[in-house]
């Protein structure tokens, strides 16, 4: 039975392993990599990326990856291709095969079919010498020395190798193309990121009733007003209808302490003046980072110079986006 002390130390040996294994991929960061990239990119077809058993597995993440990030890619399981998938395959597609040896059976049957369709093939292989490295048109190198594994057998390190390289691949190719945050939360929309790039003050506010006093309003009416509409607040406009300032509910409390004569105060004796606003088509998460920053539960929200509502720290919350 091992130790705590043992197991700790297995576990550390593991990642500084895998992470010396991660740097050394530095020195394949060069011309070939470029050519790929720019292979991918030149390409009226699809990126097919194929693989067999933990490579596998890999392959599909590499193929999310590139789809959000707008370049359009499929997996394509390297047995299955063999026996009938072949067809996801088409004319002006690029195939990168994952492997780790790179003489794999299936993977060794498969390449002269690519061939013969004439589509570009890229290898991201760790074994330079392989069947596949020699006769793919490309190569990404995902060099290992060994597996992190004790025995050098179990997938670890070239599996680790062959992610990183595929991120490295998603991102030069996202760089290459401009790819903005704009798309970005096109190929989100349903989810935390993409609502942090796209969804608006303006999604949220109309929802809440829209509180508001003028300047000589009586503390009753103040008090009326916040209660009515629920927000913990109400902004207080001049008799043109422009913003003076916000009552709170801490600016009630404060003047309660105070002991003012309630019966002699009026909004504008107790309103904060200079309120925190916020333009009705800035990002909500923006409207989030102000309320946090301020320590505030509340903003106006204008349209230019116009107090059009009221957004709460909850619409945010609600929306999952922090």
């Amino acid at each position: 039975m091992k130790s705590h002390s043992e197991i700790i130390e297995s576990g550390k040996k593991v990642v500084l392993h895998e992470a010396e294994t991660i740097k050394n991929l530095v020195t394949f960061i060069n011309d070939d990599f470029a050519k790929c990239v720019e292979l991918i990119y030149q390409s009226e077809g699809r990126v097919i990326i194929t693989g067999i058993g933990k490579s596998a597995n890999i392959s599909q993440k590499i193929v999310a990856t590139l789809n959000s990030t707008g370049t359009p890619a499929i997996f394509m399981h390297a047995a299955d291709a063999i026996h009938g998938d072949l067809g996801i395959v088409q004319k002006n597609d690029v195939v990168i095969c994952v492997s780790r040896s790179g003489d794999t059976p299936e993977i060794k049957v498969l390449i002269p079919l690519l061939k013969t369709m004439g589509n570009k093939i890229i290898a991201m292989i760790s074994n330079t010498h392989s069947v596949l490295a020699q006769q793919a048109d490309y190569i990404l190198n995902a060099f290992i020395d060994s597996e992190a594994c004790p025995n050098n057998l179990a997938p670890t390190s070239s599996t680790t190798a062959q992610l990183v390289m595929g991120d490295a691949l998603a991102v030069a190719l996202l760089e290459y193309r401009d790819f903005s945050s704009t798309d970005f939360a096109k190929y989100h929309p349903g989810g935390t990121l993409g609502k942090k790039l796209y969804l608006r003050v303006n999604d949220l506010y109309h929802n809440n009733q829209r509180p508001q006093i003028t300047e000589d309003a009586s503390i009753d009416q103040v008090i009326m007003e916040m209660t009515t509409k629920r927000l913990g607040a109400t902004a207080v406009v001049n008799t043109i209808g422009e913003l003076s300032g916000i009552i709170t509910d801490g600016d009630l409390r404060r003047m309660l302490i105070s002991k003012r004569p309630i019966d002699e105060l009026l909004a504008k004796d107790i309103m904060g003046k200079n309120p925190r606003t916020i333009d009705e088509n800035q990002l909500a998460v923006q409207a989030f980072q102000v309320m946090e920053q301020n320590n505030i539960t509340q903003l106006i929200v204008v349209n230019g110079t116009k107090y059009v509502g009221m957004i709460h720290i909850h619409d945010i919350l609600k929306e999952g986006i922090v």
